[in-house]
């Protein structure tokens, strides 16, 4: 019996081929490396390489593979490209996740658990975030993983597939023992784009904007480790063997950390001094994102490892700092 992970390559995708690894269970991961890396994957899991859209591609893996249960990562996920090839994402997040659905029903595979976002809340209307708030997203990006929340929905009803949506607020970290981490290209994620300033990477680090309503003006995010992320899953595919009604939520500290904070958490870390400017507001930044989590502490059992922002950061910088170009530096 085996777990598919989909998008098993990409960042979050290979923390869970990692960790459902260390736990024993047999793994298979689909991917089409589009943006993942082939040696992000753990040797002992086996590789499927193509696209999910692919209905041919999910019947071979299917028929060789007794599968029991889907982790589903593989999306687009850039939300300013999102806004400007808005189709691009509802063919790959949407139409992949159909097929998905399709074939699982086709299989007889009954439990999925969905990697969706804190987009799709849109702009909160409060804080904390709760799962019981409007998802009303304001980019592509967000309404796609919306969607396929929907499409879990119905398919539940019209098929009993079961399903857990997590919706992750800002990812970051990285493997404790510095054997995988984040590799993106381009890098848009705050942690790492730091963290590239502190290799010589980048010049400086651009904030922008110092004028939102936060304590210290810059914009309060709320951080999670990669590690703790992979956990999460592994709690909602029990909760669902367990047979537990279809449920989402939020993944996230519950504590909001602002850029500048973030800034100066790298600092400490590294050693290393970080330039850092002010440039001007991007659009649509909210002034504050922040989770409330508690829903999955308590039903999930979920227990975050790594609550302080300078023991992510750290883990962060110790896999930039062994593997300075990334996967291309390894074997």
């Amino acid at each position: 019996m085996s777990i598919l992970v989909c998008g098993g390559a990409g960042y979050i995708g290979s923390h869970m081929v990692k960790r459902l690894v260390e736990q024993g269970q047999d793994v298979v991961v689909a991917d089409n490396l589009s943006t993942g890396h082939k040696k992000a994957i753990n040797p002992k899991a086996k590789l499927y390489q193509g696209d999910i859209r692919d209905r041919a591609f999910l019947d071979q893996i299917f028929i060789n593979e007794d599968i029991t249960a889907v982790v589903h990562f593989a999306a687009f996920s850039i939300v300013p490209e999102s806004m400007s090839e808005p189709l691009k994402y509802f063919d790959n997040n949407t139409g992949g996740m159909i097929t998905l659905l399709e074939a699982m029903r086709d299989f007889g595979v009954k439990y999925i658990v969905f990697s969706s976002t804190a987009a799709t809340y849109g702009v909160p209307e409060h804080m904390p975030i709760k799962e019981t708030d409007p998802q009303n997203p304001i980019n592509p990006y967000g309404l796609s993983k919306l969607m396929m929340e929907h499409m879990m929905a119905w398919a539940d009803q019209a098929y009993g597939i079961k399903f857990v949506a997590l919706r992750y607020f800002n990812v970051a970290g990285a493997a404790p023992d510095g054997t995988i981490g984040e590799d993106h290209g381009p890098e848009t994620h705050l942690v790492p784009i730091i963290l590239q300033v502190a290799q010589g990477k980048r010049k400086e680090l651009s904030i922008f904007g110092d004028d939102y309503d936060t304590p210290d003006g810059t914009n309060v995010r709320d951080y999670v480790h990669v590690m703790d992320l992979a956990d999460a899953h592994i709690l909602a595919l029990k909760y669902l063997k367990e047979n537990n009604k279809s449920n989402a939520f939020n993944l996230g500290s519950s504590t909001g950390f602002s850029n500048k904070q973030m800034l100066e958490a790298a600092r400490e870390v590294t050693g290393k001094e970080i330039p850092a400017k002010i440039a001007d507001r991007r659009p649509g930044d909210p002034d504050s994102l922040i989770a409330a989590s508690d829903k999955a502490r308590s039903v999930l059992g979920w227990k975050p490892q790594f609550d302080d922002v300078h023991d992510i950061i750290a883990t962060a910088w110790k896999w930039h700092s062994t593997h300075p170009k990334g996967y291309d530096d390894r074997n």
